[in-house]
């Protein structure tokens, strides 16, 4: 029998890597014969890195960046097995979690060094650049990416403007002199799963600022800087990317992607299945276990196991899930191809006890899944 192993991770207590090895355990006590294909996955949020890395064989890369509030961090992205890929996960150099809550400021903050991570990539000439935009502690456009790739924003007199979303609303010209034209030689595909635009009420400032410190007043005026950043942008480039889909994300990083890089989005689930060959490596397959922190209605919006489903049912391949908690709404997900679903946790137990046993109780989810397969198989 082919199993193939392919979960997400388990934020906040397991890896996809470590889930799949649990998992693997769980499953041999009852199959031990079998061929198990470890595949973890990520939806290109939290994970998308390390994991692609895994799967390709790739490696990982340490560049000093600039923080989100302008310190240094040393921030990881890899270089996938082709030996011509990169992986970069904004939230690496300009993600929220970098940041104490008392010190962050979204008006200020910049993805300064997500340029900077984009910017080592084309130092070691690579062809394409994967750019995983969730987690983000700014809201500045992708000014600060464009910024650290050489690009000018100047006020009307002439001077630099200062870092973060806020100072955008005396954006008078950008200079793109000196801006690195090497990312016009690089394919950049982002890993997006929202449809936000950068402006309004949908907008990044409205929906996502709240989460990253912004009060009513801050949403206002960002909101205002944003769509004052869109006119100039569109005036420099002739494009107006304002209101497509997933502009606002990150802060707005989307529509700067698309001004400054051409890059072309894509939903984070099928750029990993895509990337890893997926469908390729499962069409033999018998079985496919994946798996997930929680499970509810949301898992149907874009989540890696339901990507997963979409791909196997092309194959008649029956799918399970393992996860975490079940939450309200979980039977949506066998609208979207999921067979089975089992949750971890065993009896009552605490969040707090769960995350922290979370690998010997997924062993034993594992197993317990497996069980019943072989009851399955024995009835036939």
């Amino acid at each position: 029998m082919k199993i193939i192993i392919a979960p997400d991770s388990f934020k906040g207590s397991l890896s996809a890597i470590a889930a799949v090895k649990a998992i693997e355990c769980g499953m041999k006590r009852i199959f031990p014969a079998a061929d198990f294909i470890k595949m973890p996955i990520a939806d290109g949020g939290e994970g998308t890195l390390d994991t692609l890395v895994y799967a390709t064989g790739g490696s990982i890369e340490k560049t000093k960046v600039m923080s989100p509030i302008g310190g240094t961090v040393e921030a990881r992205w890899g270089i996938l097995g082709d030996g011509k890929t990169a992986i970069i996960e904004m939230a690496e150099a300009s993600g929220l979690t970098l940041v104490e809550a008392a010190k962050c400021d979204i008006n200020k903050a910049t993805t300064y060094g997500t340029g900077q991570l984009m910017r080592a990539a084309l130092e070691k000439n690579l062809h394409k650049i994967i750019v995983a935009i969730g987690g983000s502690a700014t809201n500045d456009g992708g000014s600060g990416m464009a910024q650290a790739l050489g690009a000018k924003f100047l006020d009307e007199n002439g001077e630099s403007i200062a870092f973060g979303g806020a100072a955008l609303i005396s954006l008078a010209n950008v200079d793109l002199s000196k801006f690195d034209r090497r990312i016009e030689q690089v394919e950049v595909v982002v890993a997006c799963d929202v449809a936000n635009p950068l402006c309004g009420e949908n907008g990044a400032s409205a929906v996502y600022g709240p989460q990253k410190g912004a009060t009513t007043d801050d949403v206002r005026n960002l909101d205002c800087a944003l769509g004052h950043y869109a006119d100039i942008m569109t005036r420099v480039t002739g494009k107006d990317f304002r209101n497509s889909d997933g502009a606002g994300a990150a802060g707005g990083l989307g529509a700067g992607l698309l001004w400054f890089t051409g890059a072309r989005m894509k939903r984070g689930i099928s750029l990993v299945m895509e990337t890893l060959n997926f469908a390729e490596k499962i069409k033999e397959a018998d079985l496919v276990i994946t798996g997930e922190g929680r499970t509810d209605k949301q898992t149907l919006c874009g989540k890696a196991p339901i990507g997963i489903a979409e791909i196997a049912k092309a194959y008649h391949i029956p799918v399970v899930c393992i996860s975490g908690a079940l939450g309200k709404g979980y039977e949506e997900i066998f609208k979207g191809g999921i067979d089975g679903v089992q949750a971890i946790p065993h009896q009552p137990m605490q969040l707090e006890d769960c995350m922290k046993n979370a690998e010997v109780l997924l062993t034993l989810a594992a197993e317990r899944v497996a069980r019943l397969i072989k009851i399955g198989r024995e009835l036939k």
